[in-house]
């Protein structure tokens, strides 16, 4: 398994989360909520990693936008 990126994730995360409608330069992420989206992201990567990391940041972030 490759390890992920933390600067990649976190641009990546930000673009999901311009797509959901969340302007990230007027509401950024605090360092928790980006711990957390990280900390989930590797999990789940862990877990199926089957899956594309594109697909498991946006399951992530919905996830997040939702609850």
């Amino acid at each position: 398994m490759k390890r992920l990126d933390e600067k990649w994730l976190k641009k990546l995360v930000q673009n999901c989360l311009r797509q959901y409608g969340r302007d990230a330069e007027a509401f950024p992420l605090t360092d928790s909520e980006w711990a957390d989206l990280y900390e989930h992201i590797v999990s789940e990567n862990k877990t199926h990693p089957e899956m594309d990391v594109y697909e498991i940041v946006h399951d992530v972030v919905y996830e997040y936008m939702t609850k």
